[in-house]
């Protein structure tokens, strides 16, 4: 199993181009099911959870063409095998993504539920009872979900959908069904988050008819039929927002290039009020750190607040900043087992509850940590990166599965990393 092994005590600097989103290029891949024309794809990273995604498209019966480092073209016309099997959907909880997008072609559908997670629960329900709005018949046995268009019916029904909580992929998921529903469909309390407007941007130059996209309110009419069509697959606000800390903890000046600020106002405030300098260009942003910061509280909300994938990278920043801060964490029930790992590295972070209260210390020193889950696997990264001598990280497959070349842009950026197996 692969470690990634870091030289800590070095400032960030130069350029780095960040990567396609993988949160929005997941749900975009699903969307090739749609139509039984090609959709060709640019931007799209190079990761694990993009890998698992095309594997299971192409078991379903999708040609699958890589074209290049970074395109795709996705061709169902002979999609055949409606099914995600659970050896499939148990590496990757985006697989439900392809629950919405067979139901509405297909007019069936069988899909593993996804299982456990290590951050916490990320219930299904909200996607099982939005389609059933919509006219699917639905069991769960044996551990799938089994979906079928009730009645004999060719296509789902347009309805009035309100989601009992904020759900990006049961969102994402419901759109997709809709776009081929017969009639209109609105989902209210919808997620409001960037991908859910690149998916929707997609799904358009397919021929779908869906406005109010990035707010709380989609509404969707449907087509009978999406056609082919091209795509880019939008920047990874997630991975610039890794790197912005990274930089930050290190007291570096970085540049980084394809990306925007534009939908990272949250983090940026933050690091504004850290004490960062941020610069704000068309297709890049600069940020410049003092040697240390000054400790911010955060609470992570549904967008356009403080995402909850940024929470750990900010932990670790606060770990070494001049005072205290709180760190609340509203979306997820268990995402602070990274705390615990940044403590053998001479953080000092007390947990109460969905509260952390973190103390900056001087200097963190090098150790041996494990990483949880992806972020988790962000913020040991920077604490790494900060600490003095040498960190060691096991189980980084967490992080192949969100950050393209990871040890390569932190090289570029003058940081001493090394993967060994």
């Amino acid at each position: 199993m692969d470690k990634l092994l870091i030289e800590g005590g070095r400032r960030l600097s130069g350029e780095v181009a960040i990567s396609g989103a993988k949160n929005a290029a997941l749900p975009i891949l699903c969307a090739s099911l749609l139509s039984a024309e090609p959709l060709q794809l640019r931007n799209v990273p190079r990761l694990r959870d993009v890998a698992t995604m095309l594997r299971l498209l192409e078991q379903m019966g999708v040609q699958v063409r890589r074209e290049g480092d970074c395109e795709v073209v996705l061709d169902s016309r002979n999609l055949d095998t409606p099914i995600a099997p659970y050896d499939m959907v148990k590496t990757m909880r985006a697989s439900i993504l392809v629950l919405g997008p067979l139901l509405a072609r297909h007019g069936e559908a069988r899909v593993s539920l996804p299982g456990g997670c290590a951050i916490g629960a990320r219930p299904v329900e909200q996607h099982i009872r939005g389609l059933q709005a919509m006219g699917a018949e639905i069991q769960v046995e044996h551990g799938y979900i089994h979906a079928r268009i009730a009645d004999g019916r060719r296509r789902l029904q347009g309805s009035r959908i309100v989601t009992d909580m904020v759900t990006v992929t049961g969102t994402e998921n419901l759109m997709m069904a809709a776009v081929l529903a017969d009639g209109e469909t609105t989902i209210e309390n919808a997620a409001r988050e960037p991908e859910v407007v690149d998916l929707a941007d997609c799904l358009v130059s397919m021929g779908a008819r869906i406005s109010g996209a990035g707010s709380d309110r989609i509404r969707i009419h449907g087509v009978e039929r999406l056609h082919g069509a091209s795509h880019s697959v939008m920047a990874d606000r997630i991975e610039t927002g890794t790197y912005l800390c990274a930089a930050a903890a290190t007291g570096g000046n970085i540049r980084l290039t394809r990306t925007s600020a534009s939908h990272l106002d949250a983090v940026v405030d933050k690091l504004l009020d850290a004490g960062c300098e941020i610069v704000a260009e068309r297709e890049a942003i600069r940020l410049a750190a003092p040697r240390r910061l000054k400790a911010v509280s955060v609470r992570t909300s549904p967008y356009p607040a403080f995402p909850t994938d940024m929470q750990a990278q900010f932990m670790a920043v606060n770990c070494v900043a001049e005072g205290s801060a709180v760190m609340r964490e509203t979306i997820f029930e268990n995402r602070f087992m990274h705390a615990v790992e940044l403590i053998r590295l001479g953080a000092d972070i007390r947990i109460d509850a969905s509260n952390a209260m973190v103390t900056g210390v001087e200097r963190l020193q090098g150790a041996t940590v494990m990483a949880t889950d992806l972020r988790a696997s962000a913020s040991l990264v920077i604490a790494g990166l900060v600490a003095e001598g040498e960190t060691l990280i096991d189980r980084i497959y967490h992080l192949d599965r969100g950050y393209e070349r990871i040890e390569e842009k932190l090289e570029q950026l003058g940081a001493v990393v090394r993967r060994i197996r």
